[in-house]
């Protein structure tokens, strides 16, 4: 049996996130639905990342398996099927222990912020016209590294084992004209990076003070934070794996 990782990218705005649903079109739909089409047979996929509706990535990772050999040739077709949302970077030949979700190190998400309108950001960053402390911004993301439980930052009814996570990366930078919140971590719970931003920018409106930010990561309740940015800032950047981890293939 042959394993193989497909490095995806796409535009999230008109999916239902990036793992499969009844009822809903979403990322690994359409990914399996061009595999079937050009192989006429069915493979499950496994996700590195799942990613919210209207969240978009840059990098992002499914594996599955096949008895036949599969190369890059097929990239072509696959491409040429799939919408113009959704691009397959590499059709990768793995170890067949290969995982695309355990393996990874960490993941990296950026959330973009305009504040000035620009119709060519109108659905990659969220228009925020309100005047922002960037050093209070940085002081609150630089808090967020020393803590290691986000329960708060959880939507509700998610099935996880723990809230634990280890933030490597946090911080508010200048990119593409855009304010940015950049995070780093080993894992990420259901809408924390959407969390911890709509949050913060309530810091660098002077609404919420460092303390009470404080309070907030440590009560637990995710009540107490505020979830409401939207999806469409938000980018998966990149899928972390251990040095050489592609070329791990016995010949």
């Amino acid at each position: 049996m042959n394993r193989y990782f497909i490095e995806v990218a796409y535009k999230g705005n008109k999916y239902a996130g990036f793992q499969i649903q009844k009822n809903a079109i979403t990322i690994q739909h359409e990914v399996e639905q061009a595999l079937y089409t050009i192989f006429r047979k069915r493979f499950s996929l496994t996700g590195s990342s799942r990613t919210d509706s209207g969240v978009h990535a840059l990098q992002n990772f499914f594996h599955f398996d096949s008895e036949d050999k599969i190369n890059n040739s097929a990239l072509y077709n696959l491409n040429a099927i799939l919408p113009g949302s959704i691009v397959i970077k590499n059709l990768l030949d793995v170890h067949h222990d290969a995982h695309c979700r355990f393996d990874a190190l960490s993941r990296q998400y950026k959330y973009f912020i305009c504040q000035q309108k620009d119709p060519f950001l109108v659905d990659t960053a969220y228009f925020y016209p309100y005047t922002l402390d960037l050093t209070h911004l940085n002081k609150a993301a630089n808090i967020i590294k020393g803590y290691s439980h986000f329960e708060s930052f959880s939507k509700r009814r998610t099935q996880v084992k723990t809230y634990d996570c280890t933030i490597k990366e946090s911080e508010w930078i200048q990119e593409r004209n855009c304010l940015v919140y950049n995070v780093t971590a080993n894992r990420f719970l259901r809408g924390m990076v959407r969390g911890l931003v709509a949050t913060m920018l309530q810091v660098g409106r002077g609404k919420i003070s460092i303390s009470e930010l404080e309070y907030i990561l440590s009560s637990k309740d995710s009540s107490k934070a505020d979830f409401a940015v939207p999806a469409h800032g938000l980018f998966l950047i990149k899928v972390n794996y251990p040095d050489d981890y592609f070329k791990q293939k016995d010949q």
